[in-house]
C-alpha cells in the first residue's frame, strides 16, 4: 500500500509543563542547579589539580566524576534553559541524536563511575594496608578508560540503529530532553530489536553496577561496625550514609524509569523522573562526595585566603 509521509527535519519537545508562569519558576530552579553543579564541580576539579596533599587515588577519580558531571548535565540543561526561557519547543534531527547519544553515553559512565568510586573506597576502608599498592596509578587510569570506553561500546551501536530509523510523524515527544524510548516510538518502521537490545543492556548495566556499588558499600559497613570508637562510628557512619542516599536516589529513579515498558506518548511522571536522577543528584554528588570531606574545605580554605591575599 502506497503511503504519503513527510519526512522529519526537527521534532517538538513538549518540555517540562505548558504554563509561561512556571516555565520562569522551572527556569529559575534548573538555572541554580546548573550554576551550582558547575561551581561544585569546577571547585573539586580546582581544588584536587593545585593542592599536592589530595593527589590520591580517591581524588582522581573524584575529579574525573566531576568533570564527567559537567558533560552530561551540559548535554541538556543548557538546551532546556533556552526553550523554557524563549519557549522554543524544537530541535533539529541531528541535534536530537547528538543529545540523545551523549546523554545516554554519559550517564551510563556514571553508573561505572559510582561503582569504581566504591571499590577505591572499599579497598581503602576494608585494606587499608594495601591501598597504595592495589589503587596504584596505573590501575587508577585503567578503571577510568575503562568507564569510559565501555559506556560508548554498549551505548553506541542501539543509538546509531536509532538515528538509521526513518522518521515520518509525528515529531512530537512529551520530554525536556530527546529520550530514546520516546523516539522509537515516533519511527515508522519496526523498532522491536533496537528496544530489545537497549533493554538487554540496561538490565546489564544498572543492576550490575548496582550490586557492584552495594556489595562494596556492604563491606565498608561490616569494617565500620568493628571500628571500636563510637564517635569513629558515627563520623564513618555520617558520610557512608550520604553517599548511600545520593546512589539509592540516582538508581531507584533511573531503573524505575529505563527498566519497566515505555509508556506510549510518554508521561508527565517521567519527566518528573529524569529530573530527579540527572539534576538533583548530579546538584548534590559535588557537595556529597568531594566538598563535604574534611581535607577538600581545608584546601578550598586555604586557595581563598592565597586568592584573598593575592588581591
Amino acid at each position: 500500500v502506497s503511503m504519503n509521509h513527510t519526512t522529519v527535519v526537527e521534532f517538538v519537545l513538549l518540555g517540562l509543563s505548558d504554563s509561561r508562569h512556571l516555565d520562569i519558576t522551572l527556569f529559575l530552579f534548573l538555572g541554580i542547579a546548573y550554576f551550582l553543579i558547575l561551581l561544585g564541580n569546577i571547585s573539586v576539579i580546582s581544588i584536587t589539580l593545585v593542592n599536592n596533599f589530595l593527589q590520591t587515588p580517591m581524588y582522581y577519580f573524584l575529579r574525573n566524576f566531576a568533570l564527567l558531571e559537567i558533560t552530561f548535565t551540559s548535554t541538556f540543561i543548557p538546551s532546556t534553559l533556552y526553550s523554557l526561557l524563549t519557549e522554543r519547543r524544537t530541535i533539529s534531527l541531528p541535534g536530537c541524536f547528538l543529545q540523545m547519544l551523549f546523554f545516554y553515553c554519559l550517564g551510563t559512565c556514571t553508573l561505572f563511575h559510582l561503582a569504581v568510586m566504591s571499590l577505591d573506597r572499599y579497598v581503602a576502608i576494608c585494606h587499608p594496608l594495601h591501598y597504595t599498592a592495589i589503587m596504584n596509578s596505573r590501575l587508577c587510569l585503567q578503571l577510568i578508560l575503562s568507564c569510559w570506553a565501555l559506556s560508548f561500546l554498549l551505548m553506541f551501536p542501539p543509538t546509531i540503529m536509532t538515528i538509521q530509523l526513518p522518521f515520518c510523524g509525528p515529531n512530537v515527544m512529551n520530554h525536556f530532553y530527546c529520550d530514546a524510548s520516546l523516539l522509537l516510538q515516533l519511527s515508522c518502521t519496526d523498532t522491536g530489536f533496537i528496544e530489545e537490545l537497549m533493554f538487554v543492556i540496561l538490565i546489564l548495566i544498572l543492576p550490575g553496577t548496582l550490586i557492584a556499588t552495594a556489595v562494596s558499600y556492604g563491606c565498608i559497613i561490616i569494617t565500620i561496625l568493628q571500628i571500636p570508637s563510637p564517635a569513629g562510628r558515627r563520623k564513618a557512619f555520617s558520610t557512608c550514609s550520604a553517599h548511600l542516599t545520593v546512589v539509592m536516589v540516582f538508581y531507584s529513579t533511573c531503573i524505575y524509569r529505563y527498566i519497566r515498558p515505555a509508556q506510549r506518548g510518554g508521561q508527565d511522571s517521567d519527566k518528573i523522573l529524569s529530573l530527579f536522577f540527572s539534576v538533583l543528584t548530579q546538584t548534590l554528588n559535588p557537595y556529597i562526595y568531594s566538598l563535604r570531606n574534611k581535607q577538600v574545605k581545608q584546601a578550598l580554605k586555604e586557595s581563598i585566603l592565597k586568592f584573598s591575599a593575592s588581591l
